[in-house]
């Protein structure tokens, strides 16, 4: 009998890593640490670890959207 996997590995995940979400945006991890030291990205620190909420990375996209000028 096969055990089943009850992971959530088909759900998105609520916090990324700071290189996760750098990955995410198609940027560095040096400047996505210069987007959460100036505030543009929104992160969270558990212990002596640096996330980013999934939800941050949307308004970010959203933001940069809205502020383009129509082509």
């Amino acid at each position: 009998m096969a055990s089943t996997d009850t992971t959530t590995a088909d759900q998105p995940r609520a916090l990324l890593s700071v290189e996760d979400a750098a990955r995410a945006l198609s940027i560095g991890r040096t400047t996505m640490f210069g987007l959460i030291k100036s505030g543009a990205i929104a992160s969270v620190q558990i212990g002596r670890l640096r996330r980013i909420p999934s939800a941050a990375i949307a308004e970010f996209t959203a933001r940069l959207t809205a502020e383009q000028p129509a082509a």
